[in-house]
């Protein structure tokens, strides 16, 4: 809009002082119009510093009083000599009839509605960029009262574990182990657990093994010495005896083995790194690991696994049940760096139940021996070889000295290659002892240490040449190698 024409707006319509017409450079670069009052000013655009033409009102008879008292001064900080003021001699004012004021003070009210309400709108875009509400809710009564009912349970649950230590840790001993004099003296460290109150401890044959002196730490801090009274390698149990007053002494007591399940709660205390009396807490991951420990020839059926922190000097110590009973021995684990890496394992009480009365009484604990060595077949393996049944322990070789020698059970003499596996084909495949199923040779292994003795005669249901035959085995003891 050019300076000489006049311009109507709202002010007008409401019957208010109209607008001045303002021309900011000496090109007429932009306007700005203003309702708030006579003088006020906007410039949209000062893109040239040069002489300003202004049209307004008089404020002062001088053009000097003018140009320092307007708002291009005051505000902007323009110089006044760069605002030349035109008068104007005779003050634009329209005059409207009442209707049109009524008519535009509404639209005035309808405009500011309008406006409100788009501001508390949305923001208008794709969906894509439309924030995605929270769905967190405010806190009600439902989720409060299952908060309180999971802090019950885990305040039951400390509870739980600080009975269960109260109980348990007098009954626990740290045990070192010293051989060698001098400079070539070695100490070893493990744990341990009264057994009874003749002074009786349980723990691994692993940490007496080639021991001299053997001291015993109670956790009252009593110290004495103990001597070794029998140990058994095949399932790394020993047991000591030491010489303490019967109200000194604390037993543990060992618990159900039929109830030991996956997922119940697993408790280690123990002297991990010499440091007494610590307790770690886990679950059992698994029953029924067949491990064979070390350079060992012979496995241990039954094994407890946990993922209950076990670390050196942890062996021999308790593993304990919800209840504080003990259902195994810690023994090893299994790791890359000599820690524990949650893969732990258990010697089970019903082991502890059976060896360790002989170990008290003989020192000794005679296991029953077959004289074979076995693979566990499956489907794959059977179809490989050809064999009539999907499962079983397949003999890959027999031991001339041994019960199953004499019986005349025979071995694989012609190697297969099966899924990368060199394995012996054309042995017998045991499927069953005594009528009981046979899967696997870790089945073998535990039926013949939870059930049977040296002497006992069993008898081994076979497949050979495509037919099913009995073979009467009587049991001896174990060689030492």
């Amino acid at each position: 809009m050019g300076p000489g024409r006049r311009m109507v707006g709202l002010p007008g319509l409401l019957g208010l002082p109209g607008p001045r017409r303002v021309v900011v450079g000496s090109e007429g670069a932009g306007h700005a119009h203003s309702c708030a009052g006579r003088h006020r000013l906007l410039p949209t655009a000062l893109r040239n510093p040069g002489p300003l033409r202004l049209k307004g009102p008089r404020v002062d008879p001088t053009p000097e009083g003018m140009r320092s008292a307007h708002p291009l001064h005051a505000f902007f900080k323009i110089p006044p000599e760069n605002i030349r003021v035109i008068p104007i001699e005779q003050e634009d004012r329209m005059r409207f009839p009442k209707w049109l004021r009524w008519i535009g003070l509404g639209l005035v009210s309808l405009l500011v509605a309008c406006q409100g309400m788009r501001s508390a709108a949305p923001a208008p875009g794709p969906a894509r960029s439309t924030p995605i509400p929270s769905t967190r809710r405010i806190a009600s009564p439902l989720p409060m009262d299952l908060a309180a009912g999971a802090g019950e349970a885990v305040a039951a649950l400390e509870q739980q574990l600080e009975a269960i230590y109260e109980q348990a840790n007098p009954s626990v001993v740290h045990i070192r182990v010293r051989s060698g004099q001098g400079a070539l003296r070695e100490e070893s460290t493990g744990s341990g657990f009264v057994y009874d109150r003749d002074g009786h401890i349980v723990t691994n044959h692993h940490v007496v093994e080639g021991g001299e002196t053997v001291i015993v730490t109670f956790a009252d801090g009593m110290e004495t010495l103990a001597r070794v009274i029998g140990t058994d390698p095949d399932s790394d149990l020993a047991v000591l005896q030491v010489e303490v007053p019967p109200e000194r002494l604390h037993p543990v007591t060992l618990g159900d083995p039929g109830a030991v399940r996956p997922g119940q709660l697993a408790i280690a205390i123990g002297n991990p790194f010499g440091l007494e009396g610590t307790m770690t807490v886990g679950i059992v991951s698994a029953i029924g690991r067949v491990i064979r420990p070390g350079s060992r020839v012979f496995s241990i059926p039954n094994m407890i696994q946990t993922d209950a922190p076990i670390n050196p000097g942890n062996s021999g110590g308790p593993l304990l049940d919800s209840q504080g009973r003990v259902i195994g021995v810690n023994t090893m684990i299994f790791s890359q760096t000599g820690v524990s890496s949650g893969v732990g394992f258990a010697i089970p009480v019903n082991t502890v139940r059976r060896i360790v009365p002989e170990l008290i009484a003989r020192g000794r604990y005679e296991h029953p021996w077959v004289g074979i060595s076995g693979y566990s077949v499956t489907p794959l393996v059977a179809k490989a070889l050809g064999l009539p049944a999907e499962r079983g322990t397949l003999i890959l070789e027999v031991d001339p000295r041994g019960p199953a020698a004499q019986a005349g059970l025979r071995g694989g003499s012609r190697p297969v290659s099966v899924l990368g596996e060199s394995i012996p084909s054309g042995g017998d495949l045991i499927v069953a002892i005594d009528g009981r199923p046979i899967s696997s040779m870790e089945d073998l292994i535990a039926e013949l240490e939870e059930h049977h003795r040296p002497g006992d005669e069993i008898t081994l249901s076979i497949l050979r040449d495509g037919q099913t035959r009995e073979v009467r085995v009587r049991l001896a003891p174990r060689p030492s190698s």
